[in-house]
């Protein structure tokens, strides 16, 4: 049987308009408080993926579900109450705001929620503590190294505790031992709190930390 707060992926099929490019995923369950990796060479389709189960694509057909709710069901503002209330998403791109300082852009979730207070400020500071960034929180994040707005993506994507955490790529602008960091800190959250993660990668060292991994190659034809 699923794990009902976990994730359930049902017959999901996608098709770009006017692209051969397709990904179909007949079955993909991952349990609350486990890691899922995707894996596969670039163009696979792991980010198409990974916008799917957050709601930012919608499917041609098939279901996707975060715990009890059906995403694929859900209006546009819908979809973007639910990831701002229960997704922590680390885009590849880091979708920073370079006018705002690292402390602004780490709490917009909580901003966003109204519930900017103590708690998610003393959040904040473990993280980026254990990021190697607290000493950056009052620079805007335009003076930052890509590594360095790295890091603030994930401490943004951890500080309200979500329940599902979407991660794509989040080591690629950092060296080993700080990509090393960021995933043993990624796959400690979701252990601890019971969260649902799943993590885009091109590193194959970092499959066999995970509990499961999925190769694109299996969903995507172009």
């Amino acid at each position: 049987m699923p794990d009902p707060s976990g994730l359930n992926v049902t017959d999901l099929h996608f098709a770009y308009s006017g692209d051969g490019f397709r990904v179909q995923v007949p079955r993909l369950e991952l349990a609350a408080g486990k890691a899922l990796a995707l894996a596969g060479p670039s163009g696979a389709g792991k980010s198409t993926l990974l916008r799917l189960l957050t709601g930012l694509l919608t499917p041609t057909a098939g279901q996707v579900r975060l715990g009890a709710t059906q995403m694929d069901s859900l209006s546009h503002e819908q979809r973007r109450a639910f990831r701002l209330q229960h997704i922590g998403l680390v885009f590849q791109d880091f979708a920073l705001l370079d006018y705002l300082t690292v402390t602004e852009n780490i709490l917009l979730p909580h901003q966003f929620r109204g519930d900017v207070g103590t708690p998610a400020r003393a959040k904040m500071h473990d993280l980026t503590e254990r990021l190697h960034i607290g000493q950056y929180l009052n620079k805007r994040v335009s003076q930052l190294s890509q590594g360095e707005r790295q890091r603030v993506a994930v401490a943004r994507a951890l500080v309200h505790e979500p329940k599902f955490v979407f991660a794509d790529e989040p080591t690629a602008s950092l060296d080993p031992a700080r990509g090393r960091i960021v995933v043993d800190m990624l796959l400690e959250d979701a252990r601890k709190r019971g969260t649902c993660l799943v993590m885009v990668t091109h590193d194959p060292n970092l499959l066999p930390m995970f509990d499961q991994t999925v190769r694109m190659e299996d969903f995507a034809t172009a």
